[in-house]
């Protein structure tokens, strides 16, 4: 068996567990004894309520957060290897709010992390009109501010900006649980033909079913730090009975 990086999980949790004062045991547990691979290329979603643990999942890849128990693996690496600028550099974030800087012009924004690895000013500059055009805007929005663009147009250059150093990884953090149905409809449309381009490894974090459905190779339902089943989107659908109780309702409703 080959266990070169290329043929391992991109990521995987070993009987991970995590509570919120670190190490110790008397803690209050948000992730308990987590089992999971992701497959590169592949969506995986994270789908549950909050405080299922969908986030705390996420925060732990990139290491906002460090594991209380077990190992996690990027890149068939153990998490605590990794120097943590290297790590997230190798991972886009994008998160509900976006997190642009305000004081920064879209292209600055999009730019940062090119900048940072030093990156010369022609190659960032046709880099940021290469994503633009990419994530759907005119090329011409380069000069504004974040305050000066709609909260669609805002989604889209936290994605440009995510794919800047093209990442392998990319973590969504709820990306557009805060637009309305119809950017909301279109951005789903445009992230699916989007991954279809790039391949990315993405974990992507939902409380919505239809969006799961959607825009997962496989779900993994959370409840109470532990993942309830993980299925492709047929699967789930097939096997809706077997689901808790809490989440038998919300097909046809979305959670």
């Amino acid at each position: 068996m080959d266990d070169s990086p290329d043929t391992q999980p991109a990521i995987e949790f070993r009987n991970v567990s995590y509570r919120l004062n670190g190490e110790g045991k008397d803690g209050r547990e948000l992730l308990h004894d987590l089992n999971l691979e992701v497959q590169r290329g592949e969506t995986l979603v994270l789908l549950g309520r909050s405080g299922s643990g969908k986030t705390t999942t996420l925060k732990l890849i990139n290491r906002l957060l460090t594991p209380s128990e077990g190992e996690l693996r990027v890149d068939a690496r153990p998490i605590r290897e990794w120097d943590v600028i290297r790590l997230r550099r190798m991972i886009g974030y994008v998160i509900q709010e976006v997190g642009l800087f305000p004081h920064f012009t879209v292209a600055r924004n999009i730019g940062l992390v090119p900048r940072i690895e030093n990156w010369h000013a022609n190659r960032i500059g046709k880099r940021v009109e290469e994503l633009l055009q990419l994530v759907g805007l005119d090329p011409d929005i380069a000069s504004r501010y974040p305050r000066e663009l709609s909260g669609g147009q805002r989604q889209r250059v936290g994605v440009a900006r995510a794919l800047a150093a093209d990442p392998p990884i990319l973590l969504m953090d709820e990306p557009f649980g805060a637009l309305d149905p119809i950017t909301r409809t279109e951005l789903q449309r445009e992230f699916l033909q989007l991954q279809k381009r790039l391949r990315k490894t993405v974990v992507f974090v939902t409380h919505d079913l239809r969006e799961a459905l959607l825009l997962g190779t496989r779900i993994a339902l959370m409840e109470a730090g532990r993942v309830v089943t993980l299925q492709t989107p047929d699967q789930f659908l097939a096997s809706k009975e077997a689901l808790p109780c809490a989440y038998k309702d919300a097909f046809g409703t979305g959670l």
